[in-house]
């Protein structure tokens, strides 16, 4: 016979059972955040709404985590600057938009507003409490904003009949870059810190000094400096003037006018007496010229 352990206490054969080795004691659990940290190229603000981080991200838009002034959380989905200008996509993003709950859709944009991009706000997210409900509105927020984009993208519309040719892509999927937007009023003195308050007064109240100083400084330089002497006086030519002649006429009984020789295309005047000019000598025959002669 072969002797076994009968004990009752004896450990079973086989893997070892039990929660697995956590982290030692005393170290805190790694906590995963809950979004990528925004860009400079991201909105600070859409509509009522603060952006604080990015939840994802494709071809046709963003989905950012942001609260409200009153501190009421919302996911918002908005489109990139290449699928807000195409037409179409807009109008798959309101048709999408308009087919979700009404108590879903906290805000959005108009959408006549055609030079920019739209963006819809999406909750009721209450407040993260640690407990599971939060977490659930926050996960179907983030879903229904999936859905939204997806819908611009059609990365969801089943394929019909077999694949032939080369596959479908949209014109503007290369231009990832979030769209145009527009604050109003301008968002920066809502966001600063108490502290960062308080320096940005110190940092306007010491450009308002210096901006005095040299101004001071150079009126310290210029107060006793002689007058610049004019500049030489530029003569200026006189303008024409214009001498008019009037013609007399001799009074009668003093003799004939005064007749001067005209040349023979000048013209006569009607009221002027015609004078001939005899030419050559008395008997008719005249002398050539020297030079004449052959």
């Amino acid at each position: 016979m072969t002797a076994t352990d009968s004990r009752p206490d004896a450990p079973p054969a086989g893997p070892p059972s039990g929660p697995p080795a956590g982290p030692p004691s005393g170290v805190p659990a790694r906590v995963l955040p809950d979004g990528l940290p925004l860009l400079p190229e991201d909105p600070p603000r859409v509509g009522d709404f603060w952006l604080r981080t990015r939840l994802g991200a494709n071809a046709a838009g963003y989905l950012y985590a942001a609260s409200d002034e009153t501190g009421r959380s919302a996911v918002v989905a908005m489109m990139t600057e290449g699928s807000a200008d195409d037409a179409a996509a807009r109008d798959r993003f309101v048709t999408a938009v308009d087919e979700l709950p009404e108590e879903a859709v906290l805000a959005h944009n108009d959408t006549d507003d055609d030079d920019l991009a739209l963006w819809v706000a999406l909750g009721p997210i209450r407040e993260d409490d640690g407990s599971s409900s939060a977490t659930d509105e926050r996960l179907i927020a983030e879903r229904r904003g999936e859905e939204v984009l997806s819908a611009v993208l059609m990365d969801r519309v089943p394929q019909l009949g077999r694949f032939r040719g080369p596959d479908f892509r949209h014109h503007w999927e290369n231009r990832r870059r979030p769209g145009l937007f527009r604050i109003w009023p301008l968002p920066w003195p809502a966001v600063l810190r108490p502290a960062s308050r308080l320096a940005l007064g110190l940092a306007l109240l010491t450009m308002a000094i210096i901006m005095a100083l040299a101004m001071f400084i150079a009126w310290l330089l210029f107060r006793n400096a002689p007058e610049i002497d004019p500049g030489p006086v530029i003569p200026t030519a006189p303008a024409p003037t214009t001498v008019t002649v009037t013609p007399t006429t001799p009074p009668p009984g003093t003799g004939s006018p005064t007749t001067s020789p005209t040349s023979p295309g000048s013209p006569v005047s009607p009221g002027s007496p015609s004078v001939p000019i005899p030419t050559g000598s008395p008997g008719g025959s005249s002398t050539p010229a020297p030079g004449d002669r052959f």
